[in-house]
Formats: C-alpha cells, structure tokens, sequence
C-alpha cells in the first residue's frame, strides 16, 4: 500500500522548479533563433497528430528535456524535413523547440506517438512542462490561423508566441482558460463523476471552465450546484495543473458541501455519486467492480490521494 500511496500523489506540473526557461527576450530575434536551432546542443521534441513522441520505455533521461520525451537533434531526419519549429525556452542552456509533424510521420525505431493523457507518469516534472508548453502552443495555432479582427489568415511570429493579421496589423498571442477542478466532501464521503467518453467505469472530481466575473471559489460553487445539484459551502485552493487538451490551467480546489441531494445534468455529465473513504481505497488498489480510480498524472489523482492518504507526501 506504502508505494501505491506514493505513486499517487505525484503529478505533472507539481513542481514550481525552473525547469524551462521562456526566455521571451529571444523570441524576436529570428537571427539568433534559426542560429540557436543549428546548434548540436538544440533540442527538438515533437508532435504529431496530437501525440507526443515519447522516449522508449526504460530510456535514460534527456540532459535537457527529461525523462519520457524523445530527444531529437539538428541532424535527426525528422528535424530536417520538417517546417520551422516553435522555439519553447532555454533548459540546461540549451535551445528547445518544437516540431509539429504531419499525419502519417514514422516514429524513429524505439520511439512512439501516445497521447499525453494517457502517458503522464512516464514524464519528469522538466519534460512535462515543456510538453504541456508544446502541446498547447500547436494547438493554438492550429485553431488561430486566421484574425480574429478582420477574417484574413495570419502568420506566426516571435519564434511562434505570436500571430500577427498582414491586413490589419492585428496581434494575437496565446490564451490559457481557466478550469476549476474540485474535491468536494462531505463528512467521510467524496463526490465523484464522470462526463460522456471518458474510459469505462472511469470517475474523477466535477470540473468546468471558469466564467467571465467569476473567482475559483465563485467557478466551483456554480459548476458543482450545475452538473449535480449540491450546494458547496467553504471553498480552498489547493493546486494546479497546466492540461494542454487544447489550452487549459485546471485549478484544483476543495470544497465542503452544504447539501447532499444529487441532481444530475445530463448534458453535463452521466453520472456522479457519493463515495466512502474505504470504498475510494478500495478504488485507488483495483478492487472495486465499478469504479476506475482517476488518471495517473492528473491533479485530480492527486486531490484524490491527498484526501485518502492525508500523512503521505510527495517526497517520503
């Protein structure tokens, strides 16, 4: 149990160490960029589809960008048919950059394409924050092709932190929406839910997006009382997650609730129930029929472990 309990409370994105650098200073100078790109020091990670290319299971860790991602070089073959990449940062001195490869591109022998989602503990705390980073840039840029202004197609700029509209002169930059993720409880129970599509029998804690106006604990109270019907008292923060599926920062939080009646909108989700601390660890070491425990990786696993394993952390 000692070690489920471990693995459990770690997650992508909870570490606040400097792992890359943004090093926005250098995001105009395309000059230095196309010279930092040539550099047999640069690395390139890359995506395609959506999917991440990851590092065989087992691999030593990249110097630069980790654990889990596979680590391309200026002379790799995907690197040089490849378009001009997204530089992310500085790490270890090192340019990074990203690549965003077409359908149908081979992985290099060892290597695979997964979806984040489903991988995240194979990821150190460097390599996830460059690859929520990644992740969401494309997908930013792939939705944001065209002005938001005046209609026209735009084109990137600042080493791809920017699109800027020739007809307009309009700029545009990359957006985060806000997500409150929450852990309500109430006495010796958890409230757990799960939304259409998601893995069989897989439950996790209500979430949504934040609203114009509204604060984290405004988010929560209203998101809860809308896809259940319970009504949330005392709200805390917790922690947070970047989650690049396309462009969110999910905001876990706690909450008490004030009533217990669900309610459910279908719309919203399909299921949610009340779930007993001795059932959520019967959950959590794969014995319950019903329920499959949340994601490895996810903030919300971790909200989770740190309710039922209260005297665990992350570093014991």
């Amino acid at each position: 149990m000692a070690a489920q309990q471990k693995e459990a409370m770690a997650f992508v994105g909870a570490s606040d160490e400097a792992g890359l650098e943004r090093a926005a200073h250098l995001r105009n100078d395309t000059v230095a960029l196309a010279e930092m790109a040539a550099q047999p020091r640069a690395r390139f990670v890359a995506f395609c589809q959506g999917a991440a290319l990851l590092a065989p299971e087992g691999a030593a860790p990249d110097k630069v960008v980790g654990a889990g991602l596979q680590a391309l070089g200026p002379e790799d073959r995907l690197v040089q048919g490849a378009g001009a990449p997204i530089f992310l940062g500085l790490a270890e001195g090192a340019p990074v950059f990203v690549l965003n490869l077409p359908e149908g591109t081979a992985a290099p022998e060892g290597a695979d394409w997964a979806d984040l989602r489903g991988v995240l503990p194979r990821l150190d705390p460097r390599a996830g924050e460059i690859a929520a980073t990644a992740r969401a840039l494309i997908a930013w840029h792939q939705s944001h092709q065209f002005c938001s202004t005046c209609g026209g197609p735009s084109v990137l700029a600042q080493g791809g932190w920017q699109r800027l509209c020739p007809s307009c002169g309009a700029s545009h930059f990359p957006r985060t929406d806000p997500v409150v993720i929450m852990r309500i409880t109430r006495g010796d129970s958890v409230l757990l839910a799960r939304s259409p599509g998601w893995p069989e029998g897989m439950y996790s804690c209500p979430a949504g997006f934040m609203e114009p106006g509204e604060t984290p604990e405004m988010a929560v109270r209203r998101e809860v009382l809308e896809e259940t019907g319970v009504q949330v008292g005392t709200v805390r923060f917790l922690a947070a997650q970047p989650w690049p599926f396309p462009g969110s920062l999910m905001l876990g939080c706690a909450g008490e609730a004030t009533s217990e009646a669900i309610t459910l909108d279908p719309a919203e989700i399909e299921a949610a129930l009340w779930v007993p601390r001795d059932r959520l660890a019967r959950i959590y070491a794969g014995e319950d029929a019903e329920i499959r425990a949340a994601r490895l990786g996810t903030v919300a696993r971790w909200m989770l472990s740190d309710w039922l394993f209260p005297d665990v952390t992350a570093d014991n």
